[in-house]
C-alpha cells in the first residue's frame, strides 16, 4: 500500500532532485548524490514494492536517466542491497552510541530499541525487512543474513549483560532478542507517513510492553 505524499516529503523530493539541476550543477558531491539515489530508491520500494520499481522509474523521479543511476550502483539488487544497509546503518549507530556507557544495561537496550524503532520508520524501514523475500542471489542474500545477525548478538550481548547487572531478569536471550527484533520490525507492515505517533512514541510504548516482561523480580 503506497504511503500517502506530504509537504514534508515533497520538500524533500525536491531538494533530492535539486542536486542534478542545472543551478546545482557546480555541485560535485558524489557521495551526496548517491545517498539520494538510495534514499529515492527506498521510498519508490516501499510505495510499489521492489518488483514493480525499475531502475527507469528511479531514474525518472531524479529526473536523469538511467546511466546517471547506473554510475552509483551496478544494479537494482545492489541498490535494495544498499537501502538495507542504510536502514541497519541507523541500528548500528545505537549501538556505537552506548558502545562506552556507564548506563546499565536496561538502559543502553532502551537507546538501541529507540534508534530501531526509528530506522523502521524511515524511508528505509520496508527495504530492512522486505529485502530477504525479493528473491535475491546467494551471495546477496549471505551478505544480507551477515548483517541482521550483528543487529541479533548485538541485542542479545546486551539482554546478557543485563542479567549480569541486575537490570534484566534472567531469560532465554535469544528468543528475547527475537521477540524484540519481531515486535520493532512488524511495524515496517502498517506505519505510514501520517502515522500521528512519531518513532519516538512508537519506541516509548514498545518500551513500555517490553518493560513488564524484563524488570527485574
Amino acid at each position: 500500500m503506497a504511503s500517502r505524499p506530504t509537504a514534508k516529503k515533497s520538500a524533500a523530493d525536491a531538494a533530492t532532485t535539486a542536486l542534478w539541476s542545472p543551478a546545482a550543477s557546480r555541485v560535485r558531491d558524489r557521495e551526496r548524490k548517491r545517498e539520494a539515489v538510495i534514499q529515492t530508491a527506498a521510498r519508490a520500494f516501499r510505495a510499489r514494492g521492489y518488483h514493480n520499481t525499475s531502475l527507469d522509474d528511479i531514474a525518472g523521479i531524479l529526473n536523469v536517466t538511467k546511466p546517471t543511476v547506473y554510475h552509483y550502483v551496478e544494479n537494482k539488487e545492489q541498490l535494495l542491497f544498499e537501502c538495507f544497509r542504510a536502514g541497519l546503518a541507523l541500528i548500528m549507530a545505537g549501538f556505537d552510541e552506548v558502545g562506552d556507557s556507564t548506563k546499565s544495561a536496561r538502559e543502553r537496550l532502551s537507546i538501541v530499541i529507540s534508534r530501531y524503532a526509528e530506522a523502521i520508520t524511515s524511508d528505509f524501514g520496508w527495504c530492512m525487512v522486505q529485502a530477504e523475500n525479493q528473491d535475491l542471489s546467494p551471495a546477496m542474500s549471505r551478505k544480507v543474513k551477515e548483517l541482521k545477525s550483528e543487529i541479533d548478538q548485538g541485542l542479545r550481548r546486551l539482554i546478557r549483560e543485563g542479567a549480569r547487572d541486575g537490570s534484566l531478569r534472567k531469560c532465554d536471550e535469544k528468543m528475547t532478542a527475537f521477540a524484540i527484533a519481531g515486535a520493532i520490525n512488524w511495524i515496517a507492515h502498517w506505519y505510514r507517513d501520517d502515522e500521528p505517533l512519531s518513532a519516538a512514541q512508537i519506541a516509548a510504548r514498545y518500551l513500555d510492553l517490553f518493560d513488564l516482561g524484563l524488570q527485574p523480580r
